[in-house]
């Protein structure tokens, strides 16, 4: 009997062995698929790829421009979709509603309902414009958002943006967003380290 019993331990401490390896076997399998294409990016295409500019203008690239400058690109990349004063359309309005959002009748443009101008520059750089996104240079980029500013009464014609001045400019709905109350997400929230 009790070589009966020993030989069903074995055999029981055999087949979890197996179930083990097996488990094992199975989740590198699943988690490591390879197929040989492809291969690790390296720090330049990464560097390439992260643009993320944040509303403190963290991220923001070096460069200058004027609205006097940003006329220019904002006609020649700009008018076709959002008109020659940025009221037009056909696409998204850009100027004007400035007082509106309270109303019946709100217009939701940079002017009236944009918190930060340093998203906007964001926005403009990896969006704008709508058939060719990315294509400005920085200095495009701060002329084109200065033009857009300045259609808004936010700046003036000669004021010149760059990754210094942008982050100061306080835009008329600054204070009209509430913030996010969730104790993982506000201001007292612990970042992940990348």
């Amino acid at each position: 009997m009790a070589t009966v019993r020993s030989a069903a331990i074995a055999l029981f401490v055999a087949a979890i062995a197996l179930f083990v390896v097996a488990q094992r076997l199975l989740t590198a399998v699943a988690q490591s698929p390879t197929y040989g294409v492809g291969r690790a990016p390296t720090r330049a295409e990464l560097k390439a790829i992260d643009i993320e500019v944040t509303p403190d203008g963290k991220g923001l690239p070096r460069g200058r421009g004027t609205a006097a400058e940003g006329k220019e690109v904002y006609t020649r990349r700009c008018e076709t979709c959002h008109g020659p004063t940025g009221k037009e359309g056909p696409q998204d309005v850009l100027v004007g509603g400035r007082g509106s959002l309270a109303s019946p009748a709100p217009q939701k443009t940079v002017g009236s309902y944009w918190p930060y101008a340093t998203t906007l520059w964001d926005y403009i750089n990896r969006a704008m414009p709508f058939e060719h996104p990315s294509t400005l240079t920085a200095d495009e980029v701060y002329a084109t958002t200065a033009y857009v500013l300045f259609l808004n009464g936010i700046v003036g014609e000669r004021d010149e943006l760059n990754e210094k001045t942008l982050p100061a400019i306080n835009m008329p709905n600054r204070s009209g967003f509430i913030a996010d109350p969730r104790p993982d997400i506000g201001p007292g929230a612990k970042q992940k380290s990348r």
